[in-house]
């Protein structure tokens, strides 16, 4: 009997390349499924005749037309698949689409093939994963715990190894809370990514479609297949799906320890310090920041406006069949009834002002980084507290698409005792490439399995640097990762190398008038000046002459000296420039520099240590 390799994508294309066939591959998924012997995972199956002819017409192994090229996947059933029925888990509600959901036709275009339509909390309304009238997918590590939700068919049918991938929708954690209670990789795209044409809404001004997968380039490979705008799509936006790279020194946000809350579990909070240590491991700082302000956010997320748009998105059927709707669901949408226009511009008013005092904290870091969940809960424990749980569970999720910030929850590896850890990586929206990247680098660091399948994590990406030929460029300011030009860099395809620092023979100033803010750096008598961080990009040759065409004066580009004895071209600065510019050379770059200013903090130029520094070595 032939050895069939793990569903991660990279894997079955390489059996795919030796000879093995789809169809093969469309028997194993449905032998996987009958060991997993699991009723709650799937809604609906394909039929396996017309699956194994979906995948005998895929014709030859082609995996540059086709990306997902024979990579079988289920959908979560509040997303329609032509000629399967979609529920959103309740019977009465049923109907049948003549056509796929926008996304699902980008991946089967793409070659991924549908297995079927997974179990959810009922109306994606949850994030148990239990509220629905069909039988309850199990967790894939211990049946007595909750499995995650709303997307929990999605997540189960992913970690047991039936699926390569899954998709899920997310409006308060769907896609991340599922994904960390069961080992796999859940990433939340920046709102407006993947069209949501197609899918039942919960909030339609916050529902985004998420991707569950074994790998953390299988999730980025899918998503690179379904961010498209689309025209039908009101919410739809531009996001570009940037490849995957080596990434620079990032300084992470981490909520400060008073504001962290476990609800109990230890063993989740000794995992989460764990992860921690393993990013300090890479390279990256962490910084410590207030998170009360998260906190009431992800409260208002059940407390008013987007309850009500939860009942809006279904009202004349609720008001119709409210008796159909689970209980726990019935009582939720039958509350939001009572909420007025009043209410509703209030949820939204306060928003918007803790929006405002949140945004210096989210700019002052490159990316944040929480526990995935608070704790694991058993069922027994949801039953005495359905609600209450509920809203524990998204401590950590709740507030993410309210302040419109991307996120991907990843593997950590396993407890204390032996049940799955994760933390979820975020950042403002269009940066899920950086969340991406990092969450692939962590992934590996922790060694952690495929799902619950024990099968070890396959070799990752590969050094991006390792095959870039072009020219090296020095960057000093704005156009450093993470900052407000860093994009044109990006949209040249360009590829970040490495952060180093100039050799001692430099200075640093803060340039006045300039939009955004940008520093000058210039070369001085040996002895006078300073080392000064900056970064290495990388350009073909004709992208870096368009690029240095575009450059502004005061700037110029010039020959830099670098710490580790070469040079490279990069940004200078016109002397002329320096007659009212602020010496800011004892940041020791400019990233240092804003984040003090960020943060409110002076510094006295003459003393020994910035201000920048004391605060990037806290955690």
């Amino acid at each position: 009997m032939r050895d069939f390799p793990p569903l991660d994508i990279a894997s079955l294309h390489g059996f795919y390349a030796a000879g093995g066939s789809p169809m093969e591959i469309v028997e194993q998924v449905f032998a996987r499924h009958a060991e997993v012997n699991d009723p709650g995972i799937f809604l609906h199956l394909a039929s396996r005749s017309a699956l194994l002819q979906e995948a005998a017409d895929l014709g030859e192994f082609d995996p540059v037309a086709k990306p997902l090229w024979g990579i079988p996947f289920a959908v979560k059933d509040n997303i329609d698949v032509g000629g399967m029925p979609t529920t959103a888990a309740c019977p009465a509600y049923s109907y049948l689409p003549e056509s796929d959901a926008t996304v699902v036709r980008l991946l089967r275009n793409a070659g991924a093939l549908v297995v079927g339509k997974t179990n959810l909390d009922q109306f994606a309304t949850g994030l148990v994963g239990v509220r629905t009238p069909y039988a309850i997918p199990r967790n894939a590590f211990d049946p007595k715990l909750v499995p995650g939700g709303s997307s929990s068919g999605s997540a189960v049918a992913t970690a047991q190894g039936i699926v390569s991938f899954a998709l899920g929708t997310d409006t308060a954690g769907s896609g991340r809370i599922p994904a960390g209670l069961n080992n796999i990789v859940g990433l939340k795209p920046s709102l407006g990514a993947i069209s949501t044409t197609g899918v039942i809404p919960a909030c339609r001004t916050l529902d985004c479609v998420s991707i569950f997968a074994l790998t953390v380039d299988d999730a980025w490979k899918v998503f690179r297949v379904a961010a498209r705008e689309d025209a039908a799509d009101p919410y739809s936006k531009p996001i570009r799906a940037a490849e995957l790279t080596k990434l620079p020194k990032l300084v992470v946000g981490i909520p400060q320890r008073k504001d962290r809350q476990f609800f109990g579990d230890t063993a989740m909070e000794a995992s989460y310090s764990k992860a921690l240590d393993t990013l300090r491991s890479l390279g990256h700082d962490l910084v410590e920041i207030p998170f009360e302000d998260f906190d009431r956010v992800a409260k208002l997320l059940y407390e008013g406006a987007w309850v009500a748009e939860r009942y809006a998105a279904i009202r004349d059927f609720f008001d119709r069949n409210e008796a159909s709707l689970h209980p726990v669901t019935r009582k939720i949408y039958g509350d939001a009834k009572r909420l007025s226009a009043a209410d509703a511009f209030g949820g939204f008013y306060a928003v918007q002002t803790l929006k405002k005092q949140i945004a210096p904290i989210v700019a002052s870091v490159d990316v944040i980084c929480v526990p995935t969940a608070p704790r694991h809960y058993t069922t027994a424990e949801l039953d005495a507290e359905p609600v209450r749980e509920n809203s524990r569970l998204g401590t950590y999720t709740n507030f993410v698409n309210l302040l419109d910030m991307c996120g991907i929850a990843v593997p950590t590896g396993t407890r204390t005792d032996g049940l799955p850890a994760s933390v979820t990586l975020l950042a403002p929206s269009g940066r899920d490439h950086v969340t991406t990247s990092l969450a692939r680098d962590l992934h590996i660091a922790s060694e952690a399995t495929l799902g619950a399948t024990g099968r070890p994590l396959p070799p990752q990406g590969a050094d991006e640097t390792a095959k870039v030929e072009g020219i090296e460029l020095v960057v000093v300011g704005a156009h450093l990762s993470g900052m407000p030009l860093n994009s044109e860099l990006r949209a040249l395809g360009a590829r970040f190398l490495r952060e180093v620092r100039t050799s001692p023979d430099y200075k640093l100033f803060a340039l006045i008038g300039q939009t955004p803010a940008k520093p000058g750096l210039i070369r001085v008598e040996p002895g006078e000046g300073s080392k000064i961080s900056v970064e290495i990009w990388n350009l073909v040759p004709a992208a870096f002459g368009a690029f240095v065409a575009q450059i502004p004066s005061p700037l110029t580009i010039g020959t830099i000296a670098l710490e580790d004895g070469l040079a490279a071209k990069g940004f200078l600065v016109e002397p002329a420039a320096l007659k009212e510019a602020e010496n800011i050379s004892n940041y020791g770059g400019w990233r240092a520099y804003i984040q003090s200013q960020a943060a409110g903090i002076l510094q006295d130029p003459s003393a020994p240590k910035s201000a920048a520094s004391t605060i990037v070595s806290s955690s």
